[in-house]
């Protein structure tokens, strides 16, 4: 008899215990499937390369092969205000993008930083000049990266936290663009090699001022490894003299395989 009740208490926690863990789990999924969405940014988020625009959008260049479409059309938040646009600055997300938060958004993430630190003229200036033009192009963008674009990110990213306090904010960086070491017809492997370079810089002063924060950092060049130009199976455009508007940006792969991924499990 003793033993008989013992199998039934055991057995009776159990299955309490389940309820109570099934129960939440399934609040969780409730929370989740609330959480209002925010996404702000420049090309990389608003999908540029990628094809598939909102006509609504206009020049800003919003499409549905972007991640932040991809991930609200798998994850159904509550609210899903997609505001990233083409060409966006520091200075435009301040201007023009806050309005898409609140004090009930949950959940946020942006790309920023690449246009004030003059990324397309880096590119067009590499491009079209010798390695030690295009070098030099490089270094002042580094000195603005270096000195200057922290304190335009701690605008933005205190703007943020203001307007959303209680959001989860995910800030994604940028894809190194080259394989190197390869035969690749174009720009020289020095003039490569330093776009790289200025790439991982540029990520890890995002990373530092997002940890600063308490923001999550979404590394993307570890996704798009073995992606780059130049690998043979690039996620990114090359230069495109009749879109110029699309070179170095992700393809419509590039955004779900290089940058989804990233933000599904900073999310």
């Amino acid at each position: 008899m003793r033993r008989s009740r013992l199998v039934v208490f055991l057995t009776s926690t159990l299955l309490a215990l389940t309820a109570a863990l099934t129960g939440a789990t399934a609040a969780q999924g409730a929370e989740s499937a609330a959480t209002s969405y925010a996404a702000l940014g420049d090309s990389y988020s608003s999908g540029v390369g990628a094809g598939s625009y909102i006509s609504s959008s206009g020049d800003c260049k919003r499409s549905t092969a972007a991640y932040p479409y991809l991930w609200a059309a798998a994850n159904s938040p509550a609210s899903f205000n997609f505001v990233a646009c083409s060409g966006a600055r520091t200075d435009d997300v301040l201007a023009g993008q806050l309005g898409a938060l609140s004090s009930s958004t949950g959940l946020v993430s942006i790309s920023i930083g690449g246009n004030d630190a003059g990324f397309a003229d880096v590119m067009t200036t590499c491009v079209v000049s010798s390695d030690s033009g295009c070098l030099d192009r490089i270094n002042t963008a580094r000195a603005y990266v270096n000195n200057t674009l922290p304190g335009k990110l701690n605008n933005v990213y205190t703007a943020i936290r203001n307007r959303a306090p209680s959001a989860h904010v995910v800030v994604l960086g940028y894809p190194r663009f080259y394989k190197l070491g390869t035969t690749c017809l174009g720009l020289s492997e020095t003039k490569r090699s330093a776009i790289n370079q200025a790439s991982d810089l540029m990520n890890s002063v995002i990373a530092q001022r997002a940890a600063a924060y308490g923001f999550t950092f979404g590394d993307v060049r570890t996704t798009f490894t073995g992606h780059e130009l130049c690998s043979g199976s690039a996620w990114l455009h090359s230069v495109n003299w009749l879109n110029i508007g699309e070179s170095y940006h992700p393809t419509a792969n590039g955004q779900s395989g290089g940058y989804l991924p990233v933000f599904r499990n900073a999310a």
